[in-house]
């Protein structure tokens, strides 16, 4: 059935309804985002058409054409779609939970401490190497209990932990500072690449197991949907119509850590991503909902462009995908506080 705004299926004991404009939205924004992908795979020193591209990635082009898209181009591309559908969603639920569009791990210290936790692994190893990227989650789901001890549980309003956050970030930030200080130099570089945010060199053996952590954490926090909803109402309102407010922040306040720490975790902390997503996603999408979808599929643009921009603008060298999106997201973010003067 059809309705001016809402497409509404009903079946044996259940219904569903979505926006129309929603929809329109995701289908816009996944169209969008596979025409970059195979734009990103076919760009470089050589370049190949988009036939090419899909005839390379079945298998039927020359070796040589295989093994740039299939080893070299393709992992690099879903890096950065798993890295930037991951903080497109993890500021979703921050700035959902704060009720703040400013809200993101880039302020309340996830990336923080997720990137500490990378830089310690370099004190342990004798090889002077990197551990392993699950160091980074432990490290953003370590931040969060620390914040909420300090911000004393969840509370009945999101805003509380925010405050914490924001004082744990700069403890975590002085952490980082002090362990790259302590470093021998060539040890120091490349932990000082990582956190700026880089997607140079990934491969499949982070890919995959960051790909399959992806996707649960997507169907942990699908049953969460309706409730985000009524996060956006007042907690009085939302306890009303049912709703455990308490264990509801405390959810999506997990699940926002770990999703930032698996973007950490394959290509350093990527700023800027996690507050311009979201906000362009509710823009499109309208008010009264959660767009997961486009939250997750223009965050995945933000980065895949940035990457492909940041090997392309000064090839043969590489800028790396933190560096652009530090030099489009400081733009916006000022746009956003001068456009939102006078609202919430």
């Amino acid at each position: 059935m059809m309705g001016s705004r809402y497409w509404v299926w009903r079946g044996a004991g259940y219904s569903l309804r979505a926006s129309r404009r929603q929809l329109a939205v995701n289908f816009a924004s996944l169209i969008l985002l596979l025409g970059l992908a195979l734009f990103a795979l076919g760009w470089g020193d050589v370049k190949l058409a988009p036939d090419r591209v899909w005839v390379a990635l079945t298998g039927d082009a020359p070796g040589w054409q295989g093994f740039l898209l299939r080893e070299i181009r393709l992992p690099r591309v879903l890096a950065a779609l798993v890295v930037g559908a991951a903080l497109g969603l993890s500021g979703l639920l921050l700035q959902t939970l704060a009720r703040n569009r400013l809200a993101s791990p880039d302020m309340i210290g996830l990336n923080d401490g997720a990137t500490l936790a990378m830089a310690l692994t370099l004190l342990w190893s004798p090889a002077g190497l990197l551990g392993p990227w699950w160091m980074a989650l432990c490290g953003a789901l370590v931040t969060t209990l620390v914040i909420l001890a300090a911000a004393g549980g969840m509370g009945s309003q999101g805003y509380r932990v925010i405050v914490a956050g924001i004082a744990i970030a700069s403890l975590f930030k002085a952490g980082f500072e002090l362990v790259l200080a302590t470093l021998p130099v060539m040890h120091s570089s490349g932990i000082y690449v990582f956190s700026i945010g880089s997607l140079v060199g990934r491969g499949y053996p982070v890919l995959w197991p960051a790909l399959a952590g992806l996707g649960v954490l997507v169907l942990i926090l699908l049953p969460l949907a309706r409730g985000l909803g009524m996060l956006g109402l007042s907690d009085d309102m939302a306890q009303g119509l049912g709703v455990g407010l308490s264990r509801m922040q405390l959810a999506a306040l997990l699940v926002a850590a770990a999703l930032a720490g698996l973007a950490v975790s394959v290509a350093g902390p990527v700023g800027f991503v996690a507050i311009v997503a979201p906000i362009v996603a509710r823009r499109l999408a309208g008010p009264g909902c959660v767009p997961l979808c486009s939250a997750a599929s223009l965050g995945a643009f933000i980065v895949l462009l940035a990457d492909t921009l940041g090997r392309s603008v000064a090839a043969p060298a590489e800028v790396p995908a933190g560096v652009v999106t530090g030099v489009l997201g400081g733009p916006f973010l000022l746009w956003v506080l001068l456009a939102g003067k006078g609202r919430a």
